[in-house]
């Protein structure tokens, strides 16, 4: 009788609906969106140096790349709703340290949420291969991004105001999202997935299925694609404040900057219907395209601030358009024997990326202003456009066979 009183899209399903992932990845966005502006913002505030900040987030990508590859094999030994359960409980961690407020502390509390964010990000994405048809991706992810929708365009600047008035608020704020998170997921009663064995063999390393990836062509461009479009948003959120703060037109530029995107997720359903209509192919060499343009014309036009900060907001629509497309080339040529495992490949691009941008912007800083920054930004879209270019015309496209079974979800 207990069970009338729950909302319907928190009851318990037999199989899994596309719903009960995007309201995850909607409570998650909340506690992320919150901290994603404040969390670079607070640690450039404490160092005063923008090559220390990209020097600490290098090594934190470093550490949070071998953490991804680990939970496959962690997984195996340890159920996969635990260590989800433990993604989370790793937010609140990272929350009580961010309390403490020096920078060594606020270094490791990125750290720790870098680790909660790719466990999550690992065992979401597999429970996705597991229950969501491959017909059915295209829409998971961009209901996924709708219900996150709200987070995303008003965290970054509720986070900055927040941390203007009261440096402690948008940590706390932060943490109640992530107990509304837990508190979610074991009300969905995900369990631990489809059990997919093989027939014999031993458990492999962790490492052991990534000769499996680099076999794949398919799968390398879908990983590049999400790493270069990772790094895209990188260059976004961490190095337009820095920019802004440099070139003097304040702390709150860039979390606004960022908000006014992310309101842009709302159209995440009218993107899906124009990525099908027009192609994955043409949708992603497209995006890429459109933002290397853009986040060159910023770099080389950063003499006049708000002309490069209108330049960049420009480009980031790209980057909203292939959080909808970019990732569909990966998941679509996944084998469902290798899901956990690939998974965590995929999940790697935000590490990659979260080293690479911090690594060659660390370079280009020795030699150029921030503004360089975005003008390397601008050459990895174009190479991300080259390849874009070479993929199957018709990938993504429904076929014949699957109209029916992708009525069905």
């Amino acid at each position: 009788m207990a069970n009338k009183y729950i909302p319907l899209f928190l009851r318990h399903s037999p199989t899994p609906r596309v719903e009960a992932f995007a309201l995850l990845a909607g409570l998650e966005a909340g506690v992320r969106g919150i901290l994603i502006s404040v969390m670079p913002l607070a640690l450039y505030d404490a160092v005063q140096d923008a090559a220390v900040v990209s020097r600490t987030f290098f090594l934190i990508g470093l550490a949070s790349l071998l953490w991804g590859l680990m939970v496959p094999w962690a997984t195996r030994h340890i159920p996969r709703r635990w260590m989800y359960t433990l993604g989370t409980l790793l937010y609140l961690v990272g929350m009580v340290l961010a309390l403490t407020g020096t920078p060594a502390a606020i270094a490791l509390a990125i750290l720790v949420n870098a680790l909660a964010t790719v466990t999550i990000f690992v065992c979401l994405n597999a429970y996705v291969l597991d229950y969501i048809t491959r017909a059915n991706l295209g829409r998971s992810a961009s209901l996924q991004m709708l219900y996150a929708a709200v987070f995303w365009a008003v965290g970054p600047m509720l986070g900055v105001w927040l941390w203007t008035l009261w440096a402690p608020a948008p940590f706390l704020v932060a943490g109640a999202f992530s107990v509304a998170l837990l508190a979610a997921f074991w009300v969905l009663r995900l369990g631990n997935g489809k059990q997919i064995t093989r027939a014999r063999g031993p458990a492999l390393n962790p490492l052991a299925y990534l000769g499996r990836f680099f076999a794949q062509p398919r799968l390398i461009a879908g990983w590049l694609f999400a790493v270069i479009r990772s790094c895209g948003w990188w260059v976004y959120v961490v190095y337009l404040p820095i920019f802004c703060i440099e070139s003097g037109l304040g702390d709150k530029v860039g979390g606004i900057a960022l908000s006014c995107t992310n309101a842009l997720l709302f159209s995440t359903p009218v993107l899906l219907r124009l990525v099908r209509r027009v192609s994955v192919r043409r949708a992603v060499w497209g995006g890429f395209v459109f933002g290397a343009v853009l986040f060159t014309l910023a770099g080389l036009l950063s003499p006049l601030p708000w002309v490069a900060v209108i330049l960049l907001f420009a480009g980031s629509f790209s980057l909203v358009l292939l959080d909808v497309a970019g990732g569909l080339p990966f998941m679509m040529a996944v084998k469902p024997s290798e899901r956990t495992e690939m998974a965590a490949v995929y999940s790697s691009f935000r590490d990659v990326s979260g080293i690479l941008t911090p690594g060659v912007a660390w370079l280009v800083l020795l030699v150029a202003p921030v503004a360089g920054v975005f003008v390397a930004a601008g050459a990895g879209m174009g190479l991300a456009a080259a390849i874009a270019g070479r993929l199957h015309p018709r990938l993504g496209a429904e076929r014949p066979s699957q109209g029916a079974a992708g009525a069905a979800r």
